[in-house]
């Protein structure tokens, strides 16, 4: 830890939020401040780049200057008063619990500029329509990210339950013009669905904040965490937290919610997928944990076994239909395989956080970032496939186009076969301890809850762990292996700015997995103090 002035952190933390803003109108101003390249969407593309960069570095100090001795304390805070009459704050904080989701954030989105800044070069950034249009161009594009970053980076940052739903609504329109603009087949209509599913969950969810903040007396997180529910009465939290967690869980998604989700995938462009998986499915998690665990904990463990339910059943479900994409025949799309593994593995997540255990929600939140770094570097790979193949069709790539991957792409091959394995759980890779951690908790769930009850959903969810293996091993078989088919097209490796873009998340997964310490140090004693009912 590096001692960094308390100022300081405030100064790192307000950058992190508003800086992409700021970055953002830049990239729509002629030519991008100080910046110079061999064409137009060189110098924006480039400044985007420059921008997460700089959101980036940011971020790591903000990690060096953490104090780690006291991670549930909240640190570089700033709280100034916006709307006096509602005592609505500007209020912004850090602690271990939203730490490592602000840096997993700023990582995906500096790793997303960097590849499509490189891959500019391969492949035009230009939407599938046809005439110029402002909202067509790379300036568009690189504006639409940024914002995008802004909102999610200030959903993990904000303290105050207003400015926590005007972050949480700000990540919906820059997705939307991202799938609709630059997506694939069918992307307008996925993209409707998109901002139509989340866009009516969040008005149910406004009302659920009103409800807490109006009775409570203050919006403040801080202030609602330390009151634990006490102000507000048994039916008010049951109210409050059905109308909240119906909004979080379709953004997380849990099933029978997630509809949306596979088409948003399949259509979304390849930084649009990995963005959508690593941090925005993470917003709906985090609310969970954030405002409604310590907020309304009595009308949380209501609702916990049902919780619990929904995600086990999403777990098997998920499981089941990649499999049922998996298999030979079905034209199953690989794309489309990734989202429904998301469906199964943020399942665990909301399994974790329905014990309302320490270790349960410990398990929630180390599952929330290995399936960022996982699921981030297997979209990732399916975009490299699409771009040497024309296709994400399982069944052209197994027996035309990418089949024998070992033999004529070895390093790409074996980057998906990792990413695989890391996603069904390998242990010593981040998959594995997030799940195991929500398992233990169910096993041994909070004392208001029915043991037994949670004890069949962990069985349930052991099962899904298997059928997990199943599907990514058939995909591996069917992708991966194999003798290479006569005058089979030539395939490109990875490239090196592939390699640029991927090798952090490598690398995170495998230091996660070996040394889990190094996350769980962070997050264990702020939900300690989450739960026991106060944040200092």
């Amino acid at each position: 830890m590096i001692d960094i002035n308390e100022s300081v952190m405030q100064f790192l933390l307000a950058l992190v939020v508003v800086g992409p803003l700021f970055g953002a109108a830049a990239a729509l101003l002629p030519a991008p401040p100080g910046l110079k390249g061999k064409s137009p969407e060189q110098a924006v593309l480039r400044h985007g780049v420059t921008v997460t960069g700089a959101v980036l570095v940011a971020a790591i100090a903000l990690v060096l200057g953490f104090d780690h001795d006291h991670p549930s304390k909240m640190q570089a805070s700033t709280d100034i008063s916006w709307i006096p009459a509602l005592d609505v704050r500007i209020h912004l904080g850090i602690d271990g619990i939203s730490l490592p989701l602000l840096v997993l954030t700023a990582l995906l989105t500096f790793l997303c500029a960097l590849y499509s800044y490189f891959k500019q070069r391969h492949e035009r950034l230009t939407p599938r329509t046809s005439g110029p249009s402002p909202s067509q161009s790379p300036k568009a594009f690189v504006a639409l990210l940024l914002v995008l970053e802004s909102g999610t980076l200030a959903t993990f940052a904000v303290l105050d339950l207003v400015l926590f739903f005007l972050a949480f609504e700000t990540v919906l329109i820059p997705m939307y013009f991202l799938i609709a603009r630059w997506g694939g087949e069918a992307r307008a209509g996925a993209a409707w669905k998109f901002i139509l599913f989340t866009l009516l969950g969040s008005v149910v969810m406004l009302l659920g904040l009103l409800l807490i903040g109006l009775s409570a007396g203050t919006f403040d997180m801080v202030a609602l965490a330390t009151d634990n529910g006490r102000s507000l009465t048994a039916s008010g939290q049951v109210i409050a937290v059905l109308a909240i967690g119906i909004g979080l869980a379709v953004k997380t998604p849990m099933w029978p919610l997630h509809s949306w989700l596979p088409d948003a995938h399949t259509a979304a462009p390849t930084v649009g997928s990995v963005l959508l998986a690593g941090v925005l499915l993470k917003m709906g998690t985090y609310g969970f944990v954030r405002i409604l665990l310590p907020a309304a904990p009595d009308g949380f463990r209501t609702f916990a076994p049902y919780l619990a339910a929904f995600a086990v059943v999403g777990i098997v479900y998920g499981s089941l239909a990649c499999l049922a994409l998996a298999r030979r025949g079905a034209r199953g799309d690989l794309k489309r395989l990734v989202a429904y593994s998301s469906v199964g593995h943020m399942g665990f997540v909301l399994l974790g956080i329905a014990t309302t255990t320490p270790t349960g929600v410990n398990g929630a939140l180390f599952a929330n970032v290995a399936h960022g770094l996982i699921t981030g570097l297997l979209f990732f790979l399916v975009g490299a496939l699409k771009d040497r193949t024309g296709t994400t069709d399982l069944d052209s790539l197994a027996e035309k186009s990418g089949h024998a991957l070992y033999g004529r792409a070895p390093r790409l091959g074996g980057l998906l076969a990792f990413a695989a394995v890391a996603s069904l759980g390998l242990p010593g890779l981040a998959g594995f301890w997030g799940e195991m951690l929500a398992l233990f908790g169910a096993f041994d769930p909070h004392d208001d809850l029915s043991r037994p009850a949670f004890l069949t959903f962990m069985a349930v969810a052991a099962f899904g762990t298997l059928l997990t293996a199943a599907y990514m091993l058939i995909v591996v078989r069917r992708v991966c292996m194999g003798a290479p088919p006569q005058q089979a097209p030539k395939l490109t490796d990875v490239r090196t700015y592939e390699f640029a873009a991927w090798t952090p998340l490598v690398v995170l997964t495998v230091v996660a997995g070996l040394w889990p310490r190094a996350l769980l140090g962070l997050t264990d004693p702020a939900v300690q103090q989450l739960l026991s009912g106060g944040t200092r």
